[in-house]
């Protein structure tokens, strides 16, 4: 059985396309956004050492991007695996927040099914799930969470990403640097996009700030990834104080 079947098997036989369609066109502008850092990454990997091959299994089956940009900066020959690990594992925490914040629209999934979809979650296929489930439990519609339009979402984001990062490898040479051409803007850009989306006014995006502001502290005066994880930590400590607060 295939991923796409363990979570929806109506959209692998066309049974509810059009959630899957609204899913995938939910996804089409991050996609656009998404496309120029996967480019990024693919010829950085070629300049690194890692071959046509390697590369999309590294992105096909760790699929964060994140983690992947400072595995790329980190790799050498031989490769330090023990520090690659780390600092993956460092980069990804996030993601512990992020299955917890998804993790009450799941409850009325299967586990088996649940579990997949957890494995297509990246930060762009959970920011449009989430908004979206949130969006639908306000209009009053159980269950809140599609499977069907995360399905769409997390597919159209994870082919995007292993054939673009591919694509990258296989142009690196031509490519050249393609930092003086703005590309690398394209990370930050696409973040922006999705926290505008989530925007519910200062007062709620107060643990936002509190956790870039420690992250932005912790980057200029510790070295490594460990603003990601002070970020994460700092931004959870924040809502759960601020929680109820007027």
């Amino acid at each position: 059985m295939s991923i796409s079947e363990a979570i929806l098997p109506e959209a692998v036989d066309g049974g509810s396309g059009s959630e899957f369609r609204r899913g995938v066109v939910s996804c089409l502008p991050v996609l656009l956004g998404t496309i120029p850092y996967a480019l990024v990454l693919g010829a950085q990997a070629t300049q690194r050492g890692l071959s046509v091959v390697e590369l999309p299994l590294m992105t096909g089956l760790n699929f964060a991007g994140g983690s992947e940009f400072a595995a790329i900066q980190l790799w050498t020959s031989p490769p330090h695996i023990a520090l690659i690990v780390a600092i993956t594992f460092l980069v990804n925490s996030r993601h512990l927040l992020m299955g917890a914040a998804l993790a009450p629209f799941l409850r009325h999934l299967p586990r088996r099914k649940a579990l997949a979809a957890l494995f297509f979650l990246c930060d762009e296929s959970w920011a449009l799930g989430l908004a979206d489930a949130r969006q639908r439990a306000g209009a009053g519609i159980t269950p809140a969470f599609s499977p069907r339009y995360y399905l769409g979402a997390a597919l159209a984001m994870y082919v995007t990403w292993v054939a673009f990062t591919t694509a990258g490898a296989l142009l690196g040479p031509m490519l050249g640097n393609v930092e003086p051409y703005g590309f690398d803007m394209a990370f930050p850009a696409v973040f922006l996009v999705l926290m505008r989306g989530m925007w519910k006014g200062f007062r709620a995006a107060r643990p936002w700030l509190v956790s870039l502001v420690v992250a932005a502290l912790v980057y200029l005066v510790v070295p490594g990834a460990w603003y990601v994880a002070a970020g994460a930590v700092s931004g959870l400590v924040a809502a759960w104080l601020m929680a109820g607060k007027a």
